[in-house]
């Protein structure tokens, strides 16, 4: 069962995160990084189903350094003002807090990441050295194409997103062909998570399936 911790930047910031552990052997340890909306509790769900599945898992509060516990509702815009605060140097900086905690139970880790948080592990995956990321339709990789990975990357979209249009999906996988990318059909933004009203069920545990075998194939 995911658990609220608290973790501690190497820059002394302390800040919240989910976190769940397997109750069996660790495959590996994921770090989630939050949609615009905050660390709300589906990154604890998300957490949990990964465990489930054998892998450590935590999600930081990346919003905690402009305010704590700061979450919004899901038809609340008031997140776009936050997602300006974060700053690069600092967002790695709890994201290797995340690692750091992962590792005392596996040397195998990988990032993930929904919307904003997609976009971020896209640049966690160029800056940091991983073994992995899960890409949840990243909303501004288009405006990050020369960050190239230093890692296998899986990519995740629906082909109905209304916040990266099929046009700018295609532009990615033009860009970056050596990545495994998947498209859902009829699939909009956000079809992962089951609180929002875009979630599409089968298309959420397609995509989870695939990032659970893409993660085992690269943690052995």
């Amino acid at each position: 069962m995911a658990e609220r911790i608290s973790i501690t930047a190497s820059d002394g910031h302390i800040l919240d995160a989910w976190h769940a552990l397997p109750t069996g052997k660790v495959k590996g340890g994921v770090v989630f990084l939050q949609a615009i909306y905050g660390l709300t509790d589906h990154l604890g769900d998300v957490c949990n189903w990964f465990a489930r599945d054998g892998f450590a898992a935590i999600a930081p509060a990346t919003y905690d350094r402009t305010e704590k516990n700061k979450v919004f509702a899901y038809n609340d815009h008031g997140g776009m003002q936050f997602r300006e605060n974060l700053n690069e140097d600092t967002v790695l900086l709890d994201i290797e807090a995340g690692i750091t905690m992962l590792r005392k139970v596996t040397d195998h880790i990988a990032i993930s990441g929904f919307c904003t948080g997609g976009t971020w592990a896209w640049i966690a995956a160029n800056q940091l050295d991983l073994d992995a990321a899960v890409i949840f339709y990243g909303s501004d990789i288009h405006d990050n194409l020369d960050r190239r990975p230093k890692c296998p990357v899986i990519l995740h979209y629906g082909d109905a997103d209304h916040v990266v249009s099929f046009e700018m999906v295609q532009r990615i996988k033009k860009k970056y062909p050596e990545s495994e990318f998947h498209i859902y059909a009829g699939a909009g933004h956000a079809f992962y998570n089951p609180e929002q009203s875009n979630h599409d069920a089968d298309a959420a545990a397609l995509a989870h399936q695939r990032s659970v075998v893409f993660l085992e194939s690269h943690f052995d």
